[in-house]
């Protein structure tokens, strides 16, 4: 096992890595911008080194520095920031530090969305109908559209986390978005390349967590069910799925196992889908070269640290699990500092943090009382997660826990979650990405 770690990240994931790498016996590193300071994952750290602004988690050098100067062995980039960022990888290696995550070229190999999709064509991975080069104009863009068939989604092929999209639904409206899209990638990617791709009015958005070991082997830790959206980013995940069989979990596991042998995949990382919920079909959407904000209810369902797993990885260790089955039902819910009604953020110095606890409760939070959610990050304040013994308990005991989590200073979302736990279709277990749109109508 590595010796030293330096996490580099903020907030929830940073404690949540140095908890795990502590119980390990490893020495970790946090580093943080100034208006992060007084953070608990700074004064939970072995050590921390702080690195200016708050931009400065993009901040390659400052990061390389940090670990020279504590003599880190090995970087977690966590989610976010620069964790899917390729060069960064490769700048870590070149240092001689360990790189806790997928070898550089996994990580290029799945940036691309276009790319990603015909890689994944290839490997036997179900696509859905799209193009298979960047669409270089918008005449292109239509006539493309035209050959799939409306509805289209508008894509940036180098976007990510529900950013950079657009769901258009005949040709008039398609020049619009094109060129909005391409705009925006090209602000916020460097790469303004758009990938048009069929659009499903009703689908749910299921993902496969793999891990690729140390031995070369890739397995497939179960699925998630990630429908609840606002914005095409996600407020709530389940596992496992209300959607999903035994036969269609055998399905989904054997394609993302394909999906991460393609590239070679090693250490964690997601395989996204689109799952056609009238016909049982799924398409792959995305591979994320990451640990996901949602791991903790695959850790639950299955009984492992998914940190843990990671650094034995990046070890060159053999995991700690043989076969895994699902026992029993999680479900997370990400508390943000928005308001639950229209999701603007609303940042805040917190004046009351009171976490609920109890069976089955597990609170992962970045931030605690007396500290404040500045503007300058994701809204993320702690993410609630809930088990039970089945998918009833665990919505029962997290309606309990929503009622006993207490946070007054900044907006909270802990309102919409109380609503939807009581919302007729959630309970059901038959609902799509379009459930919070259904609700603000």
């Amino acid at each position: 096992m590595i010796g030293s770690l330096l996490v580099a990240n903020r907030g929830e994931i940073a404690r949540r890595i140095i908890r795990t790498a502590r119980r390990l016996g490893v020495h970790t590193v946090a580093v943080h911008s100034d208006v992060d300071a007084g953070l608990p994952f700074v004064a939970e750290a072995d050590e921390a080194v702080p690195i200016g602004a708050p931009q400065a988690y993009r901040n390659v050098e400052a990061i390389l520095a940090a670990a020279k100067t504590t003599g880190a062995q090995a970087i977690h980039p966590g989610y976010g920031f620069l964790s899917e960022n390729a060069d960064f990888a490769r700048a870590v290696a070149a240092q001689g530090l360990v790189w806790v995550g997928p070898d550089a070229s996994a990580i290029d190999a799945m940036g691309d969305k276009i790319n990603a999709r015909n890689l994944m064509a290839a490997a036997g991975v179900p696509v859905a109908p799209g193009t298979t080069d960047p669409a270089a104009s918008v005449e292109a863009a239509l006539a493309e559209a035209g050959r799939i068939g409306y509805p289209v989604m508008v894509k940036a092929a180098a976007g990510g986390g529900g950013m950079g999209m657009a769901a258009v639904p005949d040709p008039a409206g398609l020049p619009a978005e094109f060129e909005k899209v391409r705009g925006f990638a090209e602000r916020m990617f460097g790469d303004g390349s758009v990938l048009i791709e069929r659009y499903f009015p009703r689908v749910r958005h299921i993902e496969v967590q793999i891990l690729g070991l140390a031995d070369g082997r890739v397995v497939a830790l179960g699925e998630r069910e990630c429908s609840v959206q606002r914005r095409n980013q996600k407020v709530l995940e389940e596992s496992p799925s209300p959607a999903v069989s035994p036969q269609l979990r055998e399905r989904l596991c054997a394609a993302a196992v394909r999906a991460g042998e393609a590239v070679g995949y090693r250490n964690a990382g997601t395989v996204e889908c689109l799952l056609d919920p009238a016909t049982g079909d799924f398409f792959f959407l995305e591979m994320n070269t990451r640990l996901q904000v949602e791991h903790p209810i695959t850790e639950t369902v299955y009984g492992v640290d998914l940190v843990e797993e990671q650094l034995r990885v990046a070890s060159g260790l053999a995991p700690t699990f043989g076969e895994l089955a699902p026992r029993g039902h999680a479900i997370e819910l990400r508390i943000n500092a928005e308001d639950p009604k229209r999701f603007l953020p609303g940042p805040g110095a917190i004046t009351t943090w009171v976490e609920p606890s109890g069976p089955g409760i597990r609170v992962d939070a970045g931030y605690g009382p007396g500290t404040t959610v500045t503007p300058n990050y994701d809204s993320l304040m702690a993410k609630l997660i809930v088990s039970g013994g089945s998918r009833d308990e665990a919505i029962e005991r997290a309606r309990e826990a929503v009622a006993g989590f207490q946070i007054a200073g900044p907006k909270c979302n802990l309102p919409f979650f109380a609503e939807l736990l009581d919302n007729a279709e959630f309970r059901s277990g038959d609902y799509d990405t379009g459930i919070v749109g259904r609700m603000r109508a």
